[in-house]
């Protein structure tokens, strides 16, 4: 790990491997350790760089609100310090998600690839909004126990809870160890993000829309629209595992990446 300029800012960075690059980029409220199982299987093809976002892990925090466009801008300057000017293959999850949407909608033609795993495309409603900025509020005066407590029985799936504890007490320990600052400032960028719906079937890079089987968060019906919007998206499903796909599946998760990534080196 390193921490890298990414505009006015600096981020702490993974990247691990060579030839094509792929930008993994996690979920609220983690970091990029949610990718090891990736990075570790990914990285022997190639070139894999995994950043904590502005706010999380090692990066660098600010205050007030820090919208989807601004980490999407992070995003692109941090791949200009890391002298990477080939198109990447941009993969995000859940919050990781609206960041690469906003990446494609900016910087598209530096993209090479997307992959949208257990995210939305449409923005909060009123009622959805207000209820992230009442947990702004929670999260500055109280720290993020509650917010472990109300997210984390909805990021796994029911057998995922009941069988693998270690892993619900490992992102526990993550979600609790976040900056505040850099929790509320997400919070309130997810709030206030663009709706995507309509743009989708503007998306003409090959594409691959990814969720779990039992996410209930981002659910396999809302993904299927998306993934039927985008002309050359792929749809797969991971069996047994909730929104955390890359953590409850790693073996399913990694075999359908590869895959895609493998089509997309190849231009088929």
């Amino acid at each position: 790990m390193r921490r890298a300029r990414a505009g006015q800012f600096e981020l702490q960075v993974l990247s691990r491997g060579r030839g094509m690059p792929v930008l993994l980029v996690h979920g609220f409220p983690l970091d990029h350790s949610m990718w090891d199982a990736q990075i570790a299987h990914l990285s022997q093809r190639w070139q894999i760089i995994a950043p904590d976002l502005r706010g999380f892990g090692g990066s660098q925090v600010t205050s007030g609100t820090v919208t989807m466009e601004q980490m999407a801008d992070d995003l692109a300057a941090l791949a200009d310090t890391l002298g990477i000017d080939e198109p990447i293959v941009l993969c995000g999850l859940s919050m990781g998600g609206y960041v690469a949407l906003e990446f494609w909608r900016k910087y598209a033609a530096r993209l090479r690839g997307l992959v949208l795993c257990d995210t939305r495309a449409a923005a909060d409603t009123p009622e959805a909004a207000a209820g992230r900025l009442e947990t702004v509020e929670r999260v500055l005066r109280e720290g993020n126990e509650p917010l472990a407590d109300a997210m984390l029985p909805k990021l796994f799936a029911p057998a995922t809870l009941k069988n693998h504890p270690n892993l619900y007490a490992l992102e526990r320990q993550k979600i609790l160890a976040a900056h505040p600052e850099g929790v509320a400032a997400a919070l309130g960028g997810m709030a206030t993000r663009r709706d995507f719906r309509d743009e989708l079937a503007n998306i003409s890079l090959p594409a691959l829309v990814i969720v779990g089987e039992h996410d209930s968060i981002s659910t396999v019906d809302e993904m299927r629209s998306i993934a039927k919007a985008i002309a050359a998206a792929e749809f797969v499903i991971i069996p047994g595992s909730g929104h955390m796909t890359p953590l409850e599946n790693p073996d399913g998760f990694n075999e359908a990446i590869e895959l895609f990534l493998t089509r997309v080196e190849r231009g088929s």
